[in-house]
């Protein structure tokens, strides 16, 4: 006969493996959370390693490559760098969404949530001029963290599940 002991041990084992993989899936979260930026590229990695196709990347445009300084006036180089997103955007079928990151330094008229949400709108009144249907347009986020290294704000322009209507 078994002693009750070692059979209540063969019973609970499987706890401990449980406890183990809860561990796991913490610290995949916990550093994916950390990740922050590299987010996408992470998640595209994890997804082949799983069998499943590549995600598409998204875009990080610096803002002072886009606008005028201190405005949400897009030049002629931003509009043109918007023009050659909405062509790689444009062959999707999926939603695009639109997200700032940071602040400019440089504002004068505006505060930091009236330029970045200025800016954001010119970028989907731009990408829609391209082509790119309103439908499929996301604005999303005004984080007004320092942006990535200093850099002042970031537009992130990235694939996204369509919107329900």
């Amino acid at each position: 006969m078994i002693a009750p002991s070692a059979a209540i041990g063969r019973r609970n084992r499987w706890a401990v493996s449980f406890a183990d993989l809860l561990l796991l899936l913490l610290a995949f979260f916990v550093l994916l959370q950390a990740s922050g930026s590299r987010r996408d590229a992470m998640l595209a990695q994890v997804s082949q390693q799983f069998g499943g196709r590549a995600m598409a990347q998204g875009v990080e445009l610096p803002a002072a490559q886009l606008f005028a300084p201190g405005e949400a006036l897009l030049t002629q180089a931003g509009r043109a760098r918007l023009s050659a997103v909405a062509r790689r955007f444009d062959r999707d079928a999926g939603g695009v969404e639109i997200r700032s990151h940071g602040t400019d330094p440089s504002r004068q008229r505006f505060d930091e949530w009236d330029l970045a949400a200025a800016r954001l709108g010119a970028v989907a009144r731009a990408l829609r001029a391209d082509g790119i249907a309103q439908g499929r347009l996301s604005i999303r986020g005004l984080d007004q963290a320092d942006g990535k290294s200093g850099q002042g704000q970031v537009i992130r322009i990235a694939p996204a599940p369509l919107k329900a209507n």
